[in-house]
């Protein structure tokens, strides 16, 4: 396991972790997801801190380009039939090493992933082998929270948390597009 300090950038599956892994069907070609705003602050937090937010999921949906684009989100990556390559190839572009990466999933296909990067983490209602492999249990499930929860951890133990409320009660940041 890496420091906290250590990490660079956060690598998320979507579905189980960003929703609650359900899939809405409205007639033959819209797809509802349903995201939680807190998970969009702790992206945005995550970003003042400076680091890079990054979604890896096997899906295509416009519903999630939209909200990586809302969220100031650059790197999305759809489709990704094998997320652990994907990793792999956002690694290199970014030019950091796996033990800089915190990742987070919540079912089998983000189980290489997870085994490789610095700090793994996996929602309250991951599947077992998920919640066995994560270095980081949360206490929040997928969709409710579970995101702006791994955020807040991190950010608690490199000593950054604390600052950032601070500007939020003074009145110095915003919350934008959230």
């Amino acid at each position: 396991m890496s420091s906290p300090s250590a990490i660079r950038v956060i690598v998320s599956d979507v579905d189980g972790v960003w929703t609650d892994g359900r899939i809405i069907y409205a007639g033959d070609q819209r797809e509802i997801k349903e995201f939680n705003v807190r998970d969009g602050l702790g992206v945005k937090l995550a970003q003042k801190a400076g680091l890079i937010v990054v979604l890896i999921t096997s899906r295509r949906s416009p519903a999630l380009q939209r909200r990586a684009q809302e969220l100031g989100i650059l790197e999305l990556h759809q489709g990704s039939a094998n997320k652990f390559e994907e990793l792999q190839r956002v690694a290199s572009k970014l030019n950091v090493t796996l033990d800089q990466i915190l990742y987070a999933g919540d079912d089998l296909p983000d189980l290489a992933a997870m085994m490789r990067t610095g700090i793994s983490a996996a929602p309250a209602d991951a599947s077992p082998e998920v919640l066995a492999a994560a270095t980081w249990k949360l206490e929040s499930r997928g969709g409710a929270g579970a995101f702006r929860e791994l955020v807040e951890r991190l950010l608690r133990e490199r000593g950054e948390w604390d600052a950032l409320v601070k500007e939020f009660a003074i009145g110095k940041l915003e919350a934008r597009s959230v």
